[in-house]
């Protein structure tokens, strides 16, 4: 009867998603909330985030950003463009840079170190941007809505059988082991997927996708300790910067084009 109720359980989480395709043609689980409520969440998220963070005072950086963030914008596709975007600057050394569900950008003072032209600046807040379109952002909290929920029922049925504590420990036990066995490779492949379609997008935008190699090798040269590419949410930064070279050799045609179309950025 544990068995059955459990399998139900996990078959009720299930059905409570539902299943697409990403811009790569990779399989998505997605739908633990609605489009709006998600574009609420990174509203609010962004919100808190200003409220509690200090932003530069040097409007020089909020305008470049802003620049950069609104050429990539234009070349969203209609369908998954959206409508008011914003953007922040945060004045922190990490060099570090998001975007959230509702058309939300960050970017911290200390990314500017190691992306020293727009068309730097560009590959990281594209690939940011590539999360965002790429439903990542969905996918990551059916994914752990669904792990979670299965983990509290695996500990609720343990529980009545055998106690507390080995409810406790299955649970713990279970959580780790969905982070390192199943969320993290999923995660691992959002990069690279964001990483695929930020370069394509900035190359539409007019920003050169060569720099997207560039930036990486800054990254590196800025030195700092990486855990195992095996236990690691990102690829390996040399696998990483070898693919964005290959792709980037094959984007300078569609940057070539939009900049004969039109598409100019100066952001400085």
């Amino acid at each position: 009867m544990k068995r059955l109720m459990l399998s139900l359980a996990i078959a009720t989480l299930v059905a409570g998603c539902a299943t697409t395709t990403s811009p790569t043609g990779r399989t998505q689980y997605v739908g633990a909330v609605s489009k709006a409520q998600l574009d609420e969440l990174g509203a609010k998220s962004f919100a808190e985030l200003k409220a509690q963070k200090k932003q530069t005072s040097d409007a020089h950086q909020a305008a470049y950003v802003r620049c950069v963030v609104n050429d990539l914008v234009a070349a969203l596709p209609a369908q998954v463009r959206g409508s008011g975007w914003e953007s922040a600057v945060f004045a922190d050394d990490a060099a570090n840079a998001f975007a959230l569900p509702g058309g939300k950008v960050g970017v911290y003072t200390g990314l500017f170190k190691v992306a020293r032209n727009q068309d730097q600046l560009a590959a990281v807040v594209a690939h940011e941007i590539g999360h965002v379109v790429s439903r990542h952002h969905d996918e990551r909290i059916t994914r752990q809505s669904g792990a979670q929920g299965v983990l509290q029922l695996i500990g609720a049925l343990l529980g009545s059988r055998y106690g507390e504590g080995a409810a406790n420990a299955a649970v713990q036990g279970g959580g780790i082991l969905a982070q390192t066995g199943f969320l993290l490779p999923g995660s691992r492949a959002q990069e690279s997927e964001a990483d695929v379609v930020g370069q394509q997008l900035m190359a539409n935008a007019g920003f050169d996708p060569r720099a997207a190699v560039n930036l990486w090798e800054n990254m590196i040269a800025a030195g700092g300790g990486r855990p195992p590419e095996w236990l690691s949410t990102h690829p390996d930064p040399q696998s990483r910067i070898a693919e964005l070279r290959t792709r980037a050799a094959g984007l300078v045609p569609v940057y070539e084009r939009a900049r004969a179309g039109g598409r100019r950025p100066n952001c400085g």
